[in-house]
C-alpha cells in the first residue's frame, strides 16, 4: 500500500494533524516550524531532531532545506532547523508529496497515528523573568528624546519598541490561532515556531527581508509608514503624510545605499505603493536583481548581512541607532525584529523580519510592537502606532 494513500484515507483533517504533530513535539521536546507563504493556501510543517547554531560565515545558498530563525541582535546567535520531517497540507487535508524526505515523513507519521488518536496542541512552557514592557508615560519619553536626538544630527531615523504582556484564555489553541491568521491576512508570511529552551512565537509578517527564487531571484523591500486600515477603503486615495514619506523613503534610501556597497548598479526598483497588511497600510517599494545575469549567485546570503537589521526595525545610522536603542529601550528583543523563514524549501528562499508577533509562556503572550521615530514625529502618534500594531494578532487570535 502506498504510504502517502494510507495516511491520506485515514481521513484526518488538517486542524487534528497539526494538533498531534505538535503534541508530539512538545513531548519529545523537539524543535518545529509551521509557516504558510504570502499569496499562498499551503501549509508547511518542518520537525528538527538536529536544530543547531549557525556559524557565522554559513551561507544560506549551502543551507540544506530548513527553517532559519535569528535574533534582532546580530551577536546572539541564528538557530536552523533541518528539516528531518517536511509536511505540507492543502485544503484541509495533508499534501500528497513525491520527495524522499516527504514520503519518510508520511510513514512515520502513519506509525505515529497508529497508537494515539490526534490530541489538542498544548501552550508552551511558561518562561521565567518576563516582564511587563515600559508604560505610555515613558515611551513618549523616550521618542521625546529619539526626535531630540534626530535634531542634534546623531541619528536620522530611530525604531523604539515596546511589549505587551496579555494573558491568554483558557480556549486558545494554537493550531486554530494559527489558522485564523491565515485566513485574516493571506499576504503575510504566518509562522508558529516552537524550539524548546530558546522559546515559542506566533507571527503575521507583511516584511520580505530576503528572498531568493529558484536561485535565480533576489528580492527585498522597504516598507514603513502606518496608518489604520477600515474594510472598504480606497487605498488609491490614502493620503501619506510627509513624516511617513519620509520615513519609508529612508528605507528605500538604506536597501539601496547596500546594493552600492557591493557594487551592484543592476536592480530593479518598483513603488513606493499602498499596501494592506491586515488591519494596517504602509508604503512599500520593491527591489528584484536577476542573481545570473549579474553573476551573483551568493547576493541573498551578502545582502541579509548588509540589511539586518534594517532601518525599519532599528534606524539610520544602523550602529549608532542600535547601540542606542541597546542602552535605552528598556528591555531586550530576542528574536522580535530579527528574521525567520524557510532556506531552500521547494528550491527558494523567504526571510521576512519578525514582526506583528508574540511570544508564547504558559498562559501568557507577549505582544511586540515598534514605531519608526523621524524629526516629524509626534511622540503621542507614535505610541498609538504600536497600539495598532498589537491589534494586528489580537484581533484575530482572542
Amino acid at each position: 500500500m502506498n504510504t502517502l494513500a494510507a495516511v491520506s484515507s485515514l481521513k484526518h483533517s488538517e486542524r487534528e494533524l497539526l494538533s498531534f504533530l505538535l503534541s508530539l513535539c512538545e513531548d519529545s521536546r523537539t524543535p518545529l516550524a509551521l509557516w504558510r507563504l504570502p499569496g499562498s493556501e499551503t501549509k508547511h510543517l518542518i520537525i528538527s531532531e538536529n536544530c543547531r547554531t549557525l556559524k557565522e560565515e554559513d551561507l544560506l545558498e549551502d543551507l540544506e532545506p530548513g527553517f532559519l530563525m535569528a535574533p534582532f541582535d546580530k551577536r546572539d546567535p541564528r538557530l536552523f532547523l533541518p528539516a528531518d520531517f517536511f509536511f505540507s497540507f492543502e485544503k484541509d487535508a495533508l499534501k500528497r508529496g513525491d520527495s524522499n524526505v516527504e514520503s519518510r515523513s508520511a510513514a512515520w507519521l502513519e506509525e505515529k497515528l497508529k497508537s494515539a488518536a490526534p490530541t489538542p496542541a498544548r501552550r508552551a512552557a511558561p518562561l521565567i523573568g518576563i516582564a511587563e514592557g515600559i508604560g505610555q508615560e515613558s515611551f513618549v519619553a523616550l521618542v521625546q528624546r529619539i526626535v531630540s536626538e534626530i535634531e542634534s544630527g546623531t541619528f536620522e531615523k530611530v525604531v523604539p519598541s515596546r511589549t505587551r504582556v496579555i494573558t491568554l484564555p483558557e480556549s486558545f489553541d494554537i493550531v486554530h490561532a494559527f489558522q485564523r491568521l491565515c485566513s485574516s491576512y493571506p499576504q503575510a508570511l504566518i509562522s508558529f515556531v516552537s524550539i524548546p529552551g530558546v522559546g515559542t512565537w506566533l507571527g503575521a509578517s507583511p516584511e520580505v527581508l530576503v528572498a531568493v527564487q529558484d536561485k535565480r531571484i533576489f528580492k527585498t523591500v522597504a516598507l514603513a509608514g502606518t496608518q489604520p486600515y477600515d474594510p472598504g477603503m480606497n487605498i488609491k486615495s490614502v493620503a501619506w503624510t510627509q513624516k511617513e514619506i519620509e520615513e519609508q523613503a529612508l528605507v528605500e534610501r538604506y536597501v539601496i545605499s547596500c546594493f552600492k556597497k557591493i557594487r551592484l548598479r543592476e536592480y530593479e526598483e518598483h513603488g513606493p505603493r499602498t499596501v494592506i497588511a491586515g488591519n494596517l497600510m504602509h508604503l512599500k517599494s520593491e527591489f528584484q536583481v536577476d542573481m545570473k545575469a549579474t553573476n551573483f549567485p551568493q547576493l541573498g546570503s551578502v545582502m541579509l548581512q548588509l540589511l539586518h537589521p534594517t532601518a525599519a526595525v532599528c534606524g539610520m545610522p544602523q550602529e549608532t541607532s542600535f547601540e542606542f536603542l541597546s542602552a535605552h529601550e528598556g528591555y531586550h528583543r530576542g528574536f522580535y525584529s530579527g528574521y525567520l523563514g524557510p532556506v531552500n524549501v521547494r528550491r527558494n528562499i523567504d526571510l521576512f523580519v519578525n514582526l506583528r508577533c508574540m511570544q508564547i509562556s504558559g498562559n501568557q503572550g507577549i505582544l511586540y510592537a515598534g514605531a519608526g521615530v523621524t524629526i516629524d514625529s509626534v511622540p503621542e502618534k507614535e505610541w498609538e502606532e504600536t497600539e495598532m500594531k498589537f491589534n494586528t494578532l489580537l484581533n484575530v487570535i482572542l
